[in-house]
């Protein structure tokens, strides 16, 4: 059965990433989908691309140097916020700090948009994802959903800054979404349809 590390310990994050990949076949068998923790890696990665895909790219890389025979994913995604300049954007996982809880930094983003109509608070997810093959190849891929920041925190299905972007079209929050709703629209969801795509095209995964 072949492998694939995805170079993350989020584990809301690998529940969709298994989701999504869940009927990936290689050579006629499931594939088995695993974290970092999973694989047994444990490695220090220094995230400074100036993109989300450079993050993904150094991510994927360092992982894959830790492995051996598998195919290693990473991704790296955040929140744009048009009206403060795309913050926190790269930073969004260290913004205010990494140890710093989603529900604060969740009303402080709130609070900086006090008093910002609905119509400047315009703002997308952003999601790259970066492949390395066994054999040394690389794929990319990157999506992004489009939205508006909410006055309030809404919903607990999703997490990070889920409970804060709302998608105009279905008049909820992503973290009020079912699973499956989430993951139809979601940047993340976009983005691993689409290397999912590029794996499949790759004659050693028909």
């Amino acid at each position: 059965m072949q492998k694939i590390v995805f170079a993350t310990g989020n584990a809301g994050k690998m529940k969709e990433i298994r989701m999504i990949l869940s009927d990936l076949m290689v050579q006629g068998e499931p594939v088995d989908v695993l974290s970092m923790k999973e694989a047994g890696v444990e490695t220090d990665i220094a995230e400074n691309g100036n993109s989300f895909l450079e993050n993904a790219m150094i991510k994927a890389k360092a992982v894959a140097a830790c492995t051996k025979e598998a195919i290693v994913l990473a991704d790296d995604s955040g929140l744009e916020i048009d009206y403060l300049n795309k913050e926190p954007g790269i930073y969004s996982a260290r913004y205010m700090g990494e140890d710093t809880s989603y529900h604060v930094k969740n009303t402080h983003l709130i609070h900086r948009l006090s008093g910002v109509p609905d119509e400047k608070r315009t703002a997308r997810f952003v999601c790259a994802i970066a492949c390395v093959m066994p054999d040394g190849r690389m794929l990319s891929s990157e999506a992004a959903i489009e939205g508006r920041i909410g006055y309030e925190e809404k919903g607990t299905n999703g997490f990070g800054y889920d409970p804060i972007f709302m998608v105009p079209e279905y008049g909820k929050s992503t973290a009020e979404l079912t699973e499956e709703e989430k993951n139809e629209i979601s940047h993340r969801g976009k983005a691993l349809r689409m290397m999912k795509e590029q794996l499949k095209a790759i004659d050693r995964l028909k």
